[in-house]
């Protein structure tokens, strides 16, 4: 299907726009019961660890929604004015443990490059091609199976993406961005320093991180599938398209009601790459209204966890392949 830009431009428009209702509801129905069971599991964990533990999913599910109002927010869709996504998304990166402004110029990268191969690196999950691959060394070939390894890349991908790399200040940042890390972690230092204080380092690592931990995981999870798919779509510079990126290379991945409510709708990736200003509350209604946008990959739950096989994009097949594949490529 060739995916020319013209034809959804004015379609997809009228579901760009935010409405300050439903961007309230939002917030309600994310932020406001992610902190009450915080504040639950707090009490659950005076009464019992294995209690407290068993809120840790349910809270994960309300932080991951919480991850999707600030993801908003970075594209300027939550709210009509600027300031308005940016406040309220820096504030939310402190609950996140994220720079809000670093996260959002790396993810508006992810954005204008997703599947141009020439422009792999920021924003993006590392994707070698076969080629490129077997040039490695076998040191190097061993760490990107080790980074592609199902068990790290959610196991410790969550630690490695939330934790350890939003505290780095790279070289080469802009001064904003630099500022936006240094500002988060001095902040993040007094309120988390505080809450040990307060609570004690061992009770806010068991109330805080569980549910974090399955919160990111979870988050990485659909990162991945929304791109890493068998079809996918890579190209070089030359011969690369913003809309065919966002319709052949992003999945529609079809989640029971209860997953679409705790992911934001994310799993409408391909109405999401292609018009960023639409609020996650707006994307099931333009991929259903708008009949030129239900012609894109289709995974359901089963077929996104064996996309975890592939692992390298095969240029002369034109598809994502297994380690095994590549060997007979």
């Amino acid at each position: 299907m060739s995916a020319a830009a013209a034809p959804w431009t004015a379609a997809i428009s009228v579901y760009a726009r935010p409405r300050p209702a439903r961007t309230l509801l939002d917030i309600a129905t994310s932020v406001v019961p992610y902190l009450g069971l915080l504040v639950a599991t707090a009490f659950a964990l005076e009464l019992s660890g294995f209690l407290a533990l068993a809120l840790a999913p349910l809270t994960a599910g309300f932080l991951l929604r919480t991850f999707i109002v600030l993801h908003d927010c970075a594209h300027g869709s939550m709210f009509r004015s600027r300031r308005a996504n940016r406040a309220v998304g820096t504030v939310l990166g402190l609950l996140l443990y994220t720079p809000f402004a670093t996260w959002a110029h790396t993810h508006a990268v992810h954005h204008a490059t997703a599947g141009n191969l020439d422009r792999r690196g920021t924003g993006d999950l590392p994707t070698l091609t076969v080629e490129e691959y077997l040039a490695r060394s076998w040191r190097g070939r061993l760490g990107y199976r080790l980074f592609r390894n199902p068990i790290v890349m959610f196991g410790l991908g969550p630690i490695l993406s939330f934790v350890i790399l939003p505290r780095l200040v790279r070289k080469g940042m802009r001064p904003r961005m630099r500022r936006a890390v240094i500002y988060t972690n001095l902040i993040l230092l007094l309120l988390v320093g505080a809450a040990c204080v307060w609570i004690g380092p061992l009770e806010y690592l068991l109330i805080q991180w569980p549910a974090a931990w399955l919160a990111g995981s979870a988050g990485i999870f659909l990162f991945y599938v929304q791109h890493q798919f068998e079809d996918a779509y890579w190209e070089s510079a030359d011969s690369w398209s913003f809309a065919d990126a966002a319709i052949r290379g992003s999945s529609y991945l079809r989640l029971p009601a209860i997953l679409r409510f705790f992911s934001g709708n994310i799993g409408y990736h391909h109405v999401h790459h292609l018009s960023t200003r639409v609020p996650n509350y707006n994307l099931r209604r333009a991929h259903h209204a708008i009949e030129l946008l239900r012609d894109v990959p289709v995974l359901d739950l089963r077929t996104a966890l064996r996309t975890t096989r592939l692992k390298l994009w095969d240029e002369r097949r034109g598809n994502l392949v297994t380690f095994a594949e590549a060997r007979t490529a």
